[in-house]
């Protein structure tokens, strides 16, 4: 029996995550085992520890990207599959472009007899799809713009997630002008954190089966200095209060330092995520560049010990962004009157796109 692959992919902070947390439980509770694979540069990823909490089989490829690691890629899937997934849902790396060629065409290629592919979902916020639209970088690097464009460009279908926040109107004007500039993909508005706000996406993507149908031409250059402008942070971080914790408002206060402190140093910000694990409860945070885009949901009840994991896409170096976290989860560790152990940090600045497989055609 052929297992259903999605591939849903698109730059920090669009909501990838969020959207396969809702499709799996959706394809859970219709009775679909149901697999997930995340990936990233370096281990410690929020996206692993939250989808965890579906009930859906997990796979993490990390250390690199799916093209760059085909074959650790085609490893989880196949133990997805050997696990019963009849679904599986992967999200690919943000900063990732040229999927169709390294990962969509080789799957087609080499493992038609086992894998049904979906149509390539790239999804984007429409606060930066207004800006790319409009010929602007969104506050990123030109070479970080430039991947957001080739995702666009290469997506089967463009879903612009976080429609709550637009009118109709709005949603309308701006599902014209998608249309417009990129006529040969499918495109769609969805909600992914709103309950059902994302059915119709997966209805399109489980009845659907043509999927790679272009390849973007890019400039290997250009992408490997928009994916070096980032600093990588990936950390882990046992935290503990003596009385009547509310880590809710932990949570909020450290995002909101965060944000204070880059846009300070006139830091982009790509993506932060963290995650508050306990026993049974857990919140998680996310930042995506202004105050209106914090969000902290969920809870950790009155635990006086949890474990946090947290990531960091920003636009600096690896050592500055290492050095703006560590002061402020210190101040606060203090305003808070917690006190944090850091268990495990990495921070990096992503090498060169090395895809295992690039196919020139569209097989």
């Amino acid at each position: 029996m052929k297992t259903k692959l999605i591939l849903a992919g698109g730059f920090l902070g669009a909501g990838k995550t969020t959207l396969l947390y809702e499709a799996a439980k959706e394809l859970i509770a219709e009775g679909h085992k149901t697999g997930l694979i995340t990936n990233d540069q370096a281990a410690d990823l929020v996206d692993t520890v939250y989808l965890s909490k579906t009930g859906a089989g997990i796979e993490e490829v990390s250390g690199s990207c799916f093209c760059c690691n085909f074959p650790g890629f085609a490893e989880a899937i196949q133990a997805l599959r050997e696990n019963g997934a009849k679904y599986i849902i992967a999200e690919p790396v943000g900063s990732c472009t040229d999927l169709s060629a390294t990962i969509l065409q080789p799957l087609k290629d080499k493992y038609a007899d086992q894998l049904e592919l979906s149509p390539f979902t790239v999804l984007i916020d429409p606060k930066r799809l207004k800006e790319i639209l409009a010929g602007r970088n969104s506050g990123l690097a030109e070479s970080g713009a430039y991947i957001i464009r080739k995702q666009l460009e290469e997506a089967d279908v463009i879903a612009i997630n976080k429609a709550d926040t637009l009118t109709e109107a709005e949603a309308e004007l701006l599902l014209g002008e998608t249309r417009k500039t990129y006529p040969g993909a499918e495109v769609m508005t969805i909600s992914a954190k709103t309950e059902g706000g994302a059915a119709a996406w997966l209805a399109y993507e489980k009845a659907s089966a043509e999927t790679g149908k272009s390849l973007a031409k890019v400039d290997y250059d250009t992408y490997a200095e928009g994916e070096a402008v980032l600093g990588w942070l990936n950390a882990t971080i046992e935290l503990t209060a003596e009385d009547a914790p509310d880590w809710n408002h932990y949570a909020d206060t450290l995002l909101t330092k965060f944000l204070s402190r880059f846009k300070e140093e006139k830091a982009a910000i790509g993506h932060v995520k963290l995650l508050l694990d306990a026993p049974d409860h857990f919140i998680m945070g996310n930042l995506t560049g202004s105050k209106e885009a914090i969000s902290v949901r969920g809870t950790a009840s009155e635990e006086k010990n949890v474990v946090m994991t947290l990531n960091a896409r920003v636009q600096t170096s690896p050592e500055r962004l290492e050095e703006m976290i560590r002061e402020e989860i210190a101040v606060t560790d203090a305003a808070t009157d917690t006190n944090g152990k850091i268990l495990r940090l990495r921070c990096l600045m992503p090498g060169r796109p090395n895809p295992t497989y690039h196919y020139e055609k569209v097989i």
